[in-house]
C-alpha cells in the first residue's frame, strides 16, 4: 500500500467514524425524539442533557469522547499494518478529521455537534497527560461560572498551547492540528461567544430559548 493510499482510507474512515451522530441516535432510540428540534437544536451531550435526559447527556459524551479515541486508534493500527515509519502524524490527522466528521456530519446533511468531546477523545489518545490537566482546567472553569460553553473555549485554548509546548516530536503537522482541533471547536461556539458578551448565555442547569 502507498502511502497516498494508507492516508486516503485512513482518514475517510476516521471521518467516517467521527460523523457518527451518537447524540441524536440516542435521543431518537431511547425517546422518539429529534434532539434537534430541542433546545439549542445542538446534537452534543450538553443539549441532550438540557432536554431533560441527563443519562443520555453523559453517554453521548462518553460515545462522542470514543469517536475521537477510536480515529487515532485504527490510524495507529492502518500505519503500523501498512510499515509506515512515522504514524504519528497520520495518527494526528485522523483525529482532526474526526473532529471534522463530527462537526460536520455526512449523515444529517453536514450539521453536527460543536466538537468538544471528540477532540477531547483525540487529544488524550495523543496527549493523555496534558488533556487531563486541560480537563482539569475546563472542570475550576465550568464550577466558578456554570458556563460549559466558557469551559470548552478556555479548555480548547489551553490543550493547543500545552500540546505544543510538551510534545518534544516537534512535527509540523501535529503542531498544526493541535492548533486547528480548537479553532474549529471556537469557531463552532459563535453564537456562544456572542451571547456570553451580550450576558445572554445560559447558565448549566438552565434552558436555553429554542
Amino acid at each position: 500500500m502507498t502511502p497516498l493510499v494508507l492516508w486516503i482510507i485512513t482518514l475517510a474512515i476516521a471521518y467516517l467514524v467521527g460523523s457518527i451522530p451518537t447524540g441524536y441516535l440516542l435521543v431518537r432510540t431511547f425517546r422518539n425524539e429529534d434532539i434537534r428540534e430541542s433546545g439549542s437544536g445542538n446534537i452534543g451531550a450538553t443539549n441532550v442533557a438540557r432536554s431533560g435526559a441527563k443519562g443520555l447527556g453523559i453517554a453521548t459524551l462518553i460515545l462522542d469522547a470514543l469517536k475521537g479515541v477510536l480515529a487515532v486508534v485504527i490510524a495507529q493500527h492502518m500505519a503500523q499494518w501498512a510499515g509506515f515509519p512515522n504514524g504519528y502524524d497520520l495518527e494526528a490527522v485522523a483525529g482532526l478529521f474526526a473532529v471534522i466528521g463530527h462537526i460536520f456530519p455526512v449523515w444529517l446533511g453536514f450539521r453536527g455537534g460543536k466538537g468538544v468531546a471528540t477532540a477531547a477523545g483525540v487529544f488524550a489518545a495523543l496527549m493523555p497527560l496534558t488533556t487531563l490537566v486541560c480537563i482539569g482546567i475546563f472542570a475550576v472553569v465550568f464550577m466558578l461560572t456554570r458556563y460549559v460553553s466558557l469551559a470548552s473555549i478556555v479548555g480548547a485554548v489551553s490543550l493547543a498551547i500545552l500540546c505544543i509546548v510538551f510534545d518534544t516530536r516537534r512535527e509540523l503537522i501535529v503542531d498544526l492540528v493541535y492548533v486547528a482541533m480548537p479553532l474549529l471547536v471556537i469557531a463552532k461556539h459563535h453564537g456562544n461567544i456572542s451571547r456570553l458578551l451580550a450576558h445572554t448565555e445560559p447558565k448549566f442547569g438552565t434552558k436555553p430559548a429554542a
